[in-house]
């Protein structure tokens, strides 16, 4: 059997916070590669097929929980979170806005030097990443992050005192959907559809809110 891989990696060192952002812009936005920098190391991470195809599957789920919790929801994707004042930045593979959905309704572009930054990102690390991304969505003030590694979900809060994560059982912003849901959930896309998965999760959900 052979395995593919869902992600392909690569750690750059000494890396100035100049030729992070001089690599960036040389890049340009079109593309599927993902940078995150911290601390003079670089991940240059090209997601491949098992990652985008879960990316994007939690990315539909979040879709229908906000609709039916009648949530404005604001998706920027994998948009570039950097401050020049501490020197980090990454790229999710899906934030958005949900809390501050009015603070940035009207805004094609965000600026974490005035804009606040996503209330939620979505990382897929299958391939096990060895920069620590949670220390700089932290240094960002990131609210939540869920983690997806292939097998487990796991969700995760800011503790603004000491500006560090911890595991919680349930998302914060959406208490309804626990980990076990969304595994099963992806577990189900495999075998009978990702539309006819969602079209269940809808109704599923629609039943929960009722009660």
């Amino acid at each position: 059997m052979t395995i593919t891989p869902a992600e392909q990696r690569v750690i750059l060192h000494n890396i100035s916070w100049e030729t992070f952002n001089t690599i960036l812009q040389e890049l340009g936005e079109n593309r599927s590669e993902r940078l995150a920098y911290n601390e003079g190391y670089l991940e240059i991470m090209t997601p491949l097929g098992e990652h985008e195809n879960t990316n994007r599957f939690i990315d539909d789920l979040m879709r229908i929980l906000a609709d039916e919790l009648n949530l404005n929801l604001k998706k920027f994707g994998s948009l570039t979170l950097k401050r020049d004042d501490i020197r980090r930045g990454i790229e999710p593979d899906s934030c958005y806005y949900i809390q501050n959905e009015p603070v940035v309704r009207g805004k094609k572009d965000i600026d974490l030097k005035y804009d606040p930054p996503p209330d939620l990102v979505v990382e897929i690390d299958i391939t096990n990443s060895s920069l620590n991304k949670r220390s700089i969505y932290a240094a960002l003030g990131v609210p939540e992050i869920w983690l997806y590694d292939g097998q487990n979900l796991k969700f995760f809060v800011l503790s603004e005192q000491v500006q560090t994560y911890k595991q919680v059982k349930q998302s914060p912003t959406f208490p309804v959907l626990t980990k076990n849901v969304v595994l099963q959930l992806i577990e189900q896309s495999l075998t009978d559809g990702e539309t006819a998965t969602l079209r269940s999760f809808r109704a599923w959900l629609k039943q929960r809110l009722e009660h």
